[in-house]
């Protein structure tokens, strides 16, 4: 996926398509295939010139390679925003803090604290709406430097990039881990491997993406030639969440930056120590590939600083988060016409139909698994909602249910055997899965593991854990499958068998379709023409 933040408008200098290197390179080869040519005309055979021909082109590829210019290596020091000092006398948070009893409604400095222990980290401040606007001043100029930049020097960028986050993976992890509460495989899954992959793909396939495009003409217009020319729209917002504390930096980065744009990012309140780190990292690549350092800022802040971004004139905003601040921000930024890209909140659907055998049940199993309690269900594209045939049900939830009470949670940090960390919102977040969960229980639905708060002795009342979940024979009017959960709960929801394949299918379709909203949706089956015409019926994710 890339944003390329681009809008019409008076057109300054395009970077050129082809790459000082690039066109040199097509030069020689033509002259090395014009040298073969002529070799061949001599009399010397085919076989001789085709392999003269590949010996050129080795020759050739092997030195540009040599003489290619190469990728600065960046070294940030790893202080204690990856490493804090904790010990026995490290301050604890008060959650207390957070609630209208304990503070304001918006507290005058940022708390950064650890879900797993509870570990204080510091405090970082709130910025004003001066602050914001101070911000968007330093990328704009920072951005009018960048917007005539050469494709070869952004990719040279984001390869900077890419070599930092490969040489660094564990201190980028550990902040994450230290930030979110999430586990180190969650984290190199979902914070380094992800990043990694869209800088490969921007660097690869990101200049196709922006170049001149051109459009069919009318009969009144047959004497014109008509293209679009993607532009750099100016200073892009982008108001990002806490789920993924590196990756939801970069992400946005990775795209407004490559399309020549600069960028102002506010943080979630549950993720800004992280960027003590990152954003001096991202200073250092950005010295390193010879870019304006001020192309990238950092607001942190509540929900006082995100308004102040919205209405500070940026040229484009990105809100990932709930649909009810969505909501919120687009009426925002209609009063200036901002342009919007919205990612709001994800209810999945998961459906299982009545043919699938014994052995892809164990399949399914894993991946259903996989895909609520990565990362605590702490995940925009996620599935909550498992839709499950009659034939079928017994089986998956006895699966599912063995491996649930298996996964071990607690401190992720130094524990590789721990598979499911901390709730980054910690108590507030907490209450709310509890609400969701006694609700569906009163009407019916069933608990086969977890379901509680942990409160008392239980080690882990110490931090911000939700044990795994799984709550079966969820009913239709159960306020968990119409809210979204955002944590570590599968909901199992037994598809009736209504007398043959295909009616069991439509059942599934409409008990999967029986909600507002989801970002993602999959469906299994032994036949694949089947899973595959469930799932096209599906809206989340286009199927």
């Amino acid at each position: 996926q890339i944003h390329t933040y681009m809008r019409f408008g008076p057109p300054p200098p395009l970077p050129p398509v082809a790459t000082p290197d690039l066109a040199s390179a097509l030069a020689t080869l033509a002259a090395a295939f014009a040298d073969v040519l002529s070799a061949a005309a001599a009399d010397i055979s085919w076989q001789s010139a085709a392999a003269l021909a590949a010996s050129l082109c080795c020759v050739y590829l092997l030195g540009a390679v040599l003489l290619s210019e190469p990728t600065p290596r960046v070294d940030v020091p790893v202080d204690e925003d990856v490493e804090p000092k904790i010990d026995g006398s490290t301050a604890k948070f008060d959650a207390a803090l957070l609630t209208a009893e304990g503070a304001r409604r918006e507290p005058s400095v940022v708390y950064c604290w650890d879900p797993s222990s509870m570990d204080m980290l510091g405090t970082l401040p709130v910025a004003s709406a001066e602050d914001v606007a101070a911000a968007v001043g330093r990328a704009r100029v920072a951005q009018a430097a960048w917007a005539g930049s050469t494709w070869g020097a952004r990719r040279r960028l984001l390869r900077t990039m890419l070599r930092f986050v490969t040489e660094n993976q564990r201190a980028i992890a550990r902040v994450a881990v230290r930030e979110s509460g999430k586990t180190m495989v969650d984290a190199i899954f979902g914070e380094i491997l992800v990043t990694c992959e869209k800088l490969k793909w921007t660097i690869a396939h990101g200049e196709a993406a922006l170049r001149p495009e051109r459009r069919p003409t009318g009969t009144l217009a047959m004497t014109k030639r008509v293209k679009v020319e993607w532009r750099p729209v100016g200073v892009v917002g982008a108001i990002v969440p806490w789920n993924y504390p590196f990756h939801n930096v970069f992400n946005p980065v990775i795209s407004a930056l490559f399309a020549g744009n600069g960028i102002v990012i506010k943080v979630s309140e549950y993720a800004s120590w992280s960027t003590l780190y990152y954003g001096r990292a991202l200073r250092a690549i950005l010295a390193a590939a010879g870019a304006p350092t001020d192309l990238v800022q950092f607001v942190t802040g509540y929900g006082s600083t995100g308004a102040a971004l919205v209405g500070s004139g940026v040229d484009k905003l990105i809100f990932v988060g709930s649909p009810s601040v969505g909501g919120h921000v687009m009426r925002a930024a209609a009063a200036s016409l901002t342009p919007v890209v919205l990612e709001l909140g994800g209810k999945d659907p998961f459906v299982v139909c009545d043919d699938v055998s014994e052995a892809e049940l164990d399949r399914i199993a894993q991946v259903a698994c996989r895909g609520v309690f990565q990362n605590m269900g702490q995940n925009c594209a996620g599935p909550e909602r498992f839709f499950v045939a009659d034939a079928a049900y017994a089986g998956f939830c006895s699966r599912v249910g063995a491996i649930a009470s298996r996964l071990k949670c607690g401190p992720p940090l130094d524990d590789a055997e721990v598979d499911c960390g901390a709730i980054t919102m910690g108590r507030r977040q907490m209450g709310h899965y509890q609400a969701l969960v006694d609700d569906a229980v009163s009407k019916g639905a069933r608990l086969l593991v977890g379901g509680y708060t942990p409160s008392g002795d239980d080690p882990l009342a110490a931090g911000s854990f939700y044990p795994p979940t799984v709550i079966v024979d969820v009913p239709e009017s159960a306020d968990i499958l119409q809210t979204e959960i955002f944590g570590p709960i599968m909901c199992v929801v037994r598809v009736a068998d209504c007398g043959g394949a295909a009616a069991n299918d439509d059942e599934a379709v409409r008990l999967a379709n029986n909600c507002d909203f989801a970002l993602s949706s999959c469906a299994f089956a032994q036949s694949a023409p089947r899973a595959r015409a469930v799932a096209a019926r599906l809206p989340g994710g286009g199927g």
